[in-house]
């Protein structure tokens, strides 16, 4: 929400007019209405005032409702996720399946392009590395419960925790 919307909403809360706010904050009521419009903004001063007039902390007048805006992150942040899985999922079955074709079909074209489409298919899986280390989630529970948009439970997070270490050590046992 912007700075406008949050004064109208507060001010509507309170069931009082542009007028009547703009006298307990010793403005006019265009400069109330210019701020509602986002035409412009409140100085300090004014600022202060709102807070204490809607009784909220400046920190929740400005940055509006903080769950909506994070849930409307954490959204975006899902999806971009999840797109880049598909396309590293793409990706990697192409590179899998297409072996052999281009190899047959194409000879030493076709290892080029093989080669090509398994440097895109690394450069695709670090950024879905850096995405996962950039939201914390290392484990398949982890990721399968950001994908759907859920958090784990405090128990849960810890036990997943523990499994990393492990993890590591097979992944440099195995690669």
């Amino acid at each position: 929400m912007e700075l406008g919307n949050q004064i109208k909403k507060y001010r509507n809360e309170l069931e009082i007019s542009q007028e009547k706010l703009a006298e307990k904050i010793y403005v006019s009521r265009q400069s109330v209405s210019n701020w509602e419009n986002d035409k412009n903004y409140p100085d300090i001063n004014s600022l202060i005032r709102l807070s204490e007039v809607f009784n909220v902390s400046l920190d929740v007048l400005i940055k509006g409702d903080v769950k909506k805006m994070k849930k409307e992150i954490s959204e975006k942040d899902r999806k971009d996720f999840n797109k880049v899985s598909n396309i590293l999922a793409i990706m990697f079955g192409l590179l899998i399946l297409s072996a052999m074709p281009l190899l047959y079909f194409l000879d030493k074209i076709g290892i080029a392009i093989w080669v090509i489409l398994a440097v895109a298919s690394v450069y695709v899986a670090s950024l879905a590395e850096k995405m996962k280390k950039e939201f914390d989630i290392q484990t398949y529970k982890e990721i399968v419960a950001f994908t759907e948009g859920k958090n784990l439970d405090e128990i849960s997070k810890a036990r997943e925790e523990g499994k990393r270490p492990y993890q590591k050590i097979v992944i440099v046992l195995f690669l």
